[in-house]
């Protein structure tokens, strides 16, 4: 190698190879997945083996670098290491979120060019019809069809972390989804911003129950447990019924959920007699993707005496921004904490960082923002700011310790007469009663403020609670000049693939 090659090799940043490779050659017999049905566990040097056999399973279908190959499937070991495979092979990554509608899954295939679509059974009977009515159609391939023999190390050229990785499409209320273009840096960077908030080592065992199409699945999960040399369980899917029975019986030390499905564990009758007493290993659960209601938070703390780390991150940003710190630091409830691995501050309309207490966008900066938004140079150009700052579209307010609270959206908020009125504000009066389950305030046009506020809600089975008493609730926490005018049940509301209630949604439900 020359000198100025060799120079070159030792500023690279390295990607998925060097990691997965490194994992595999500094402890080979580490466990790194596991399925929590079969007990199957699958080492470092096993994985790194399968995920180099996978990367030529691509190759081999003539896919160049740079290309995009879509993966279509639940939870499992397998997709797990395809993903990984993806990456590691050069080939970017592409996630199919399979609940988000065929128009939206078709649009994903076309707007990504995707050459090829990695798929189990299921999956494929769902996006072969899809992929085929494309301009370009995508081959596919199953996941049993994959050779777990095949090797092809020529194909394998190791590239640096500047290569594009992945990606995901943001499930938007309104217009077509953006694909967010995360680089290998980036990955690695929401991997290990997640293992040092939460001192995730090579001792721990996580729980992964959100869907590996999702940001916090890959980022947070698969590749927090990567970097950090730890492992990880991947049931196919979240089960309230089987939770704490595969918590205690893989001995798991962590788990991360979105308030939707703390929600459920904590309304769920089978869980009546659950707590974490058969899970003395149990060091925290991590919520993230929504803001967690303190009142929800509370109440599960409380019943399960397990802390729950409340944090914040978004797909551009590879996940993690924001997290409380791990106990015995101070958690505030209410806040989804301070930043760890990038900057965070909160800016006027001009980009510029406001004193503390006062409200603003939320700004953040580090390496894990995205490299772009796939072929829209315009929204990369509204998001990205020219010193490297990415908004969120998130108003909050920094307190003097440096925690950030989270006020409302941008794009949500409710202006009622001249006043802006954050719906969560709302939410979190709603959430005060304990048979809510689920909220979600939303503006509808008015003719005499200009918008109004409704609301829609579902509550516990067997419930009372009517329309005239959650309003009374509102007004008592709210006044009346906040409190929604009509409340709206629902048996679900609502929900895009992070497990986000989308208030748009449910206006135009109420509205149709």
């Amino acid at each position: 190698m020359s000198l100025a090659a060799n120079k070159e090799a030792l500023h690279r940043q390295p990607s998925i190879l060097d990691v997965v490779n490194a994992r595999a050659e500094r402890n080979p017999e580490s466990p790194f997945l596991i399925d929590p049905v079969s007990g199957v566990v699958i080492s470092s040097a096993e994985a790194r083996d399968r995920i180099r056999s996978i990367a030529a399973n691509i190759a081999d279908k003539d896919i160049q670098k740079g290309d995009c190959v879509a993966f279509a499937f639940s939870n499992s070991i397998e997709s797990a290491l395809t993903i990984l495979g993806i990456m590691y092979g050069g080939y970017l990554a592409v996630a199919i979120n399979l609940v988000a509608g065929d128009s939206t899954i078709a649009y994903v295939l076309e707007h990504s060019e995707t050459k090829l679509i990695i798929a189990d059974k299921e999956a494929r009977q769902q996006v072969e019809p899809l992929a085929q009515a494309t301009p370009l159609p995508a081959r596919i391939l199953e996941l049993d069809e994959l050779d777990k023999s095949l090797v092809n190390n020529e194909a394998l050229a190791e590239d640096g972390g500047d290569i594009d990785g992945l990606l995901m499409y943001t499930s938007g209320t309104t217009g077509r989804p953006k694909g967010v273009v995360l680089t290998h840096s980036n990955l690695i960077a929401g991997g290990n911003n997640t293992a040092i908030a939460h001192n995730i080592d090579a001792g721990d065992c996580g729980l992964c129950v959100l869907p590996l199409y999702h940001i916090n699945a890959v980022c947070v999960s698969l590749m927090g447990s990567l970097v950090s040399g730890s492992s990880i369980v991947l049931p196919k899917r979240f089960s309230v019924s089987t939770f704490w029975n595969t918590l205690h019986k893989h001995q798991c030390t962590w788990f991360s959920v979105v308030p939707t499905q703390i929600s459920y564990l904590l309304h769920h009758g089978e869980n009546e007699d659950c707590d974490s007493a058969g899970c003395p290993q149990l060091r925290f659960g991590r919520s993230a993707s929504a803001p967690l209601s303190p009142d929800m938070h509370a109440a599960f703390e409380k019943r399960f005496n397990i802390p729950v780390i409340e944090t914040m991150g978004l797909t551009e940003t590879a996940a993690q921004i924001l997290s409380n710190p791990m106990p015995p630091g101070i958690r505030k409830i209410g806040s989804p904490g301070i930043p760890y691995g990038n900057e965070v501050i909160i800016a006027d309309k001009a980009q510029r960082e406001v004193i503390r207490g006062v409200e603003g966008e939320v700004l953040v900066r580090g390496n894990n923002v995205m490299r772009c938004y796939l072929k829209n140079t315009e929204a990369t150009a509204e998001t990205l700011t020219n010193d490297g700052w990415l908004r969120t579209g998130d108003l909050g307010k920094m307190d003097e310790d440096g925690y950030v609270y989270i006020t409302g959206r941008l794009k949500e908020l409710i202006i009622k007469g001249g006043e802006n009125i954050a719906p969560r504000e709302v939410d979190e009066a709603l959430y005060s009663h304990p048979d809510v389950i689920e909220a979600a305030a939303f503006a509808v046009s008015c003719p005499d403020y200009g918008q109004r506020i409704e609301a829609g809600v579902m509550v516990s089975d067997g419930s009372s609670l009517d329309e005239t008493q959650l309003i009374e609730i509102c007004i008592k926490h709210l006044g009346k000049f906040k409190a929604p005018d009509r409340i709206h049940f629902f048996p679900e509301l609502p929900k895009g693939p992070s497990g986000k209630i989308q208030r748009i949604k449910i206006a135009e439900m109420v509205s149709a």
